[in-house]
């Protein structure tokens, strides 16, 4: 694997996330509270690779931008900004609601997963989205 991989495995791992939160969410619905935990203890880890794989390839590669199409720029915009402001808040908020959930505080754990749940997915497919504008060439017209 070389750093030009880095991208398409961050994407992944967001999907990945993104797929594990839906599950933990259908599970936690339907009652079935050790398939929930296992699908959002798996969701943390993946996202913890992503990160990692995130901050390195940035480390190395330095900084991306969006270039063409130009008409589209202030689209991206309109969905990065939002994205990186809500992956930097979101990491205390899942760090939080696992920990109530380690410490058996359900009831608490359950206010602030209704907050976490949306933010996460939020961040973890705009970060496939992210990656698709970014790496991922759009027809010319």
């Amino acid at each position: 694997m070389t750093l030009s991989d880095l991208p398409a495995l961050n994407a992944t791992l967001n999907g990945l996330s993104a797929i594990l939160l839906t599950a933990g969410f259908v599970f936690i619905k339907r009652g079935r509270k050790i398939a929930h935990r296992n699908c959002m203890i798996g969701a943390f880890s993946v996202s913890t690779v992503f990160l990692i794989s995130y901050l390195t390839y940035h480390y190395s590669a330095g900084h991306t931008s969006f270039t063409d199409p130009a008409w589209f720029r202030p689209i991206y915009l309109a969905i990065l900004v939002p994205h990186v402001i809500l992956a930097a808040l979101i990491v205390p908020l899942i760090l939080t609601t696992l920990w109530l959930a380690f410490r058996g505080k359900f009831e608490t754990h359950r206010k602030i997963a209704r907050w976490t749940w949306p933010l996460w997915m939020f961040v973890s497919v705009t970060g496939v989205i992210i990656y698709l504008l970014l790496y991922q060439k759009f027809p010319q017209s």
